[in-house]
């Protein structure tokens, strides 16, 4: 992400703010330009990449596209624009703070509550083709594969970051990646999150619970995607070596292990 707003990024702009200062955000990392605009007519927390085919671009042109089907859950895209540099969302601001994980956040009900609204969302025709296979390579075989197949709508970036609160109520940002698959996926990464976050397996799964989607969900499928995502971040903690994604890798391998699918 840009530490300075590019000069043409600013110009193209003011076509739709009118003279624009703007306040970098904290994070924001997937995009070129992430931050808040606030010009003489009007004001957008503004995402922007640069107009290069490939999957940053990708990822910017799917939160367009999904955007117009999460009214009431996520900030709403007041415009979007494109230019021959840049192709620049600008969504509803929402002057709020990162939801907390830690056991006792009087913030979890709420959390919760927003993953079972978008799992009770119909597959929209524009993420039909939008398949979840990031996990299906660390499962045992063909057939574990397919229990994390399925037709909802996922928002697999849970992390406090990725939530809200404000006004009395929680929303769900950075839909930078959203996929198709199996309705517990969502809830399951909010599962290792909250053992990473300090809670027990049993109380993690306590809170997933809240979730329809966990609810109806098969155990065997829950196995599955316990085992393949304690695969999946082991292999990019030993890949990578940073410190959170070690400290993933063994929130998810604790959770496995809680359910024998270690």
């Amino acid at each position: 992400m840009q530490t300075t707003i590019d000069p043409a990024l600013r110009d193209f702009l003011r076509q739709y703010l009118g003279d624009v200062e703007v306040r970098l955000a904290e994070r924001g990392f997937s995009s070129d330009f992430a931050g808040i605009a606030e010009g003489t007519e009007g004001r957008a927390f503004v995402k922007a990449m640069r107009n290069r085919e490939g999957g940053r671009l990708a990822s910017l042109r799917r939160e367009e596209g999904i955007a117009p089907y999460l009214r009431g859950i996520a900030p709403d895209l007041l415009w979007s624009a494109e230019s021959e540099d840049w192709l620049v969302l600008g969504f509803e601001v929402v002057d709020g703070r990162t939801a907390s994980f830690a056991p006792g956040s009087a913030d979890l009900p709420e959390v919760v509550a927003a993953l079972d609204s978008v799992s009770r969302l119909p597959l929209p025709t524009v993420a039909q083709d939008w398949y979840e296979t990031r996990w299906s390579r660390f499962t045992h075989d063909e057939e574990a594969a397919a229990l994390l197949r399925g037709d909802s709508l996922l928002h697999t970036d849970v992390n406090p970051s990725n939530f809200l609160v404000a006004n009395a109520r929680t929303w769900m940002v950075d839909w930078a990646w959203p996929t198709r698959g199996a309705g517990l996926i969502a809830p399951a990464c909010l599962v290792v999150q909250l053992v990473s976050a300090g809670h027990s397996a049993a109380a993690a799964e306590a809170w997933a619970e809240g979730c329809a989607a966990w609810r109806d969900a098969d155990p065997h499928a829950v196995d599955a995607f316990a085992a393949a995502t304690a695969r999946m971040h082991r292999f990019l903690a030993e890949r990578r070596g940073e410190a959170w994604l070690c400290a993933m890798a063994a929130a998810a391998e604790s959770w496995a292990a809680h359910r024998g699918a270690a």
